[in-house]
């Protein structure tokens, strides 16, 4: 997968049954150009709902593994189809040089300029700077200012109402996790009332 097909969202499915995985790659239907998702490893069946997905949704939807955070964990998933994987902390070179001899694209955390500077040396192609919401979007444009512009990625209290936001002020990407749904539709598997929420998010970023 090559960087400039990855989406400006995604969506982390944490904790999600893969019925509910499900419901949710069928909603997005005509979003697939704007939506990852995000499978965490610490969910229950993790490697399934990535392998399942694939089979089903692969040809037209990216998936990823979230919360990857060893070596093995990164070959689990990238065996399963990951195209992406994210983590909450920084990848160790291992995992740099695994996800890229099988073309898979990487998103490390860090929090600091240094982290973040760090992380796009050993390789990252998208930075995740994670909890976004406690270091605020001006964060995203004050550490380019020095550094030149970056694929940044905020994640950790991401919503629709401050969506429009980390977007102007430097935010490339969005992962978005709890606050993504309503959560009666995915209790319920609306698909259609999933695909709303997912439309949201589209109309924030038409809207800039």
């Amino acid at each position: 997968m090559e960087l400039s097909e990855y989406p400006t969202f995604t969506v982390i499915m944490r904790g999600y049954t893969p019925e509910q995985a499900d419901a949710i790659m069928q909603a997005m239907a005509g979003f697939e150009n704007q939506f990852g998702v995000e499978v965490t490893m610490n969910t229950p069946h993790a490697l399934d709902i990535i392998e399942e997905g694939n089979a089903q949704y692969g040809d037209r939807i990216k998936i990823g593994a979230g919360t990857v955070t060893t070596l093995t964990e990164a070959q689990d998933a990238i065996a399963k189809g990951a195209k992406f994987m994210l983590s909450p902390i920084e990848f160790t070179d291992d995992i740099f040089a695994y996800a890229k001899q099988h073309g898979v694209i990487t998103v490390p955390a860090a929090m600091t300029p240094t982290e973040v500077h760090t992380m796009f040396e050993k390789g990252a192609d998208i930075v995740k700077v994670f909890p976004a919401t406690t270091v605020g979007s001006g964060f995203f444009k004050a550490i380019q200012a020095p550094l030149g512009k970056l694929p940044l990625m905020a994640v950790g209290g991401v919503s629709i109402d401050n969506a429009k936001d980390l977007l102007t002020h430097g935010t490339s990407y969005l992962g978005i996790g709890s606050k993504m749904f309503n959560a009666e539709d995915l209790a319920n598997r609306n698909v259609a009332g999933l695909a709303a929420s997912l439309q949201a998010f589209v109309d924030v970023k038409n809207s800039l």
